[in-house]
């Protein structure tokens, strides 16, 4: 089956463009980031390093990143924010933030934990009784570390041909589940990690279940104005709110093309559906890392590492795994955060473990192990370089 390409009347196998484009459906390969010699981190030499990622052979048109150390603010950006208008990409514009709304899915959460809401050992089947009873055993804990089992709802033939036929189709958000609840556990709760989208889903809906609230609204109270996040938002259909950075395919044959409305968000809800602005991100994860919005008995459950554990794709350097939370050690130092990729966009959000010292790192286009190996271990290279930049402080 081909997916259409209609813009430009062109196609490619359905499997690439909706699969690896959408919701990032492939298990996370620790790529390794290419050794280079140690660059310089002023705004010259990373604007470099930028300009380089974007002219590389299928490189992204644009990327922004934002560095903040306490109150100082650095832009550094190359490309554009849409190819039409040849418009430079802005801290102010909006863009789909792909796997790194999981962090938002445990921000909630653990914020009920703080409040007693809920409880890390609480399972599926005290919260969620209505979910198959195979699943009845895992914890909270393990859905936010991803060593749950759960099968992902993403990968199944019946999501799938839904997204192929329509790929502006309207899911129930809350029934997601329902397209593997026919599945067993892919490995008894506790015993391994495997990064899955159900197990977000699965977060939220316990999160709906013992506060009698709607997710969304619950992202609004816990989290946006706590943290002060203003343009940011979980919608359900494709649209994107004005102005926004233009999310881009840009695998053979070019031109690039536009996919930054190719989906609808109900189909990735708290696995992946919020839209936010460089600007928001990084007043998230400082609050998110820095432990702001629970105490720190909370925070050291969140720190409990699964050694090896990677986001999706892998962050710069050695990546652990804690509750909807990575560490990436690099060789200049530690930063915690999320990655995530989608049609379009590529996402790296961190910071330090006191949230003083942030870096967002957004590309557009998806950057990943199973399309672009070559292209992911650069960005990886390039996005360690900001790292550094970002702890050494330079100037």
């Amino acid at each position: 089956m081909q997916f259409q390409r209609s813009a430009r009347g062109r196609s490619r196998p359905a499997a690439v463009s909706l699969i690896a484009v959408c919701l990032a459906l492939v298990s996370p390969a620790a790529a390794q980031a290419a050794a280079h010699p140690e660059p310089p981190y002023g705004d010259a030499g990373l604007q470099r390093r930028l300009e380089d990622l974007v002219q590389a052979p299928g490189g992204p048109p644009g990327v922004i990143a934002v560095l903040r150390d306490g109150g100082r603010t650095r832009v550094v950006r190359a490309g554009v924010a849409d190819l039409e208008t040849g418009r430079r990409p802005q801290p102010q514009d909006h863009m789909r933030i792909a796997s790194t709304a999981k962090a938002f899915s445990g921000a909630v959460a653990l914020s009920l934990v703080q409040l007693g809401d809920l409880g890390l050992d609480d399972t599926l089947g005290e919260r969620l009784p209505q979910l198959p009873r195979a699943w009845s055993a895992v914890t909270l804990r393990q859905l936010l570390n991803h060593t749950s089992g759960l099968p992902d709802y993403s990968q199944s033939p019946g999501f799938l041909s839904l997204l192929f036929a329509d790929p502006h189709h309207l899911f129930d958000s809350r029934r997601l589940l329902d397209f593997v609840a026919d599945q067993p556990l892919r490995f008894p709760p506790g015993s391994r990690y495997q990064y899955s989208n159900s197990d977000n889903i699965a977060v939220a809906l316990m999160a709906e279940a013992v506060t009698g609230t709607r997710y969304e609204r619950l992202l609004a109270e816990l989290v946006y104005r706590p943290l002060g996040l203003r343009r940011t938002s979980l919608p359900q259909g494709f649209r994107m709110p004005r102005p926004y950075l233009h999310g881009y395919d840009t695998s053979p044959p070019p031109p690039p093309e536009d996919v930054s409305e190719l989906i609808s968000m109900s189909g990735v809800w708290a696995s992946g559906g919020i839209v936010s602005t460089p600007a928001d991100m990084t007043r998230f994860v400082r609050g998110y890392a820095g432990g702001r919005l629970y105490g720190p008995a909370v925070v050291r459950e969140q720190r409990r590492w699964v050694i090896g554990g990677a986001s999706e794709p892998a962050g710069p350097g050695r990546n652990d795994a804690g509750l909807a939370i990575f560490r990436y050690t690099t060789r200049c130092g530690v930063v915690l955060g999320h990655t995530g990729n989608t049609a379009g966009y590529t996402q790296l959000i961190a910071a330090t473990p006191d949230g003083r010292r942030s870096l967002t790192f957004s590309t557009t286009s998806q950057i990943n192990q199973a399309q672009t190996p070559d292209l992911l271990r650069r960005l990886r290279a390039v996005q360690e370089d900001f790292v550094c930049a970002l702890l050494k402080g330079k100037p």
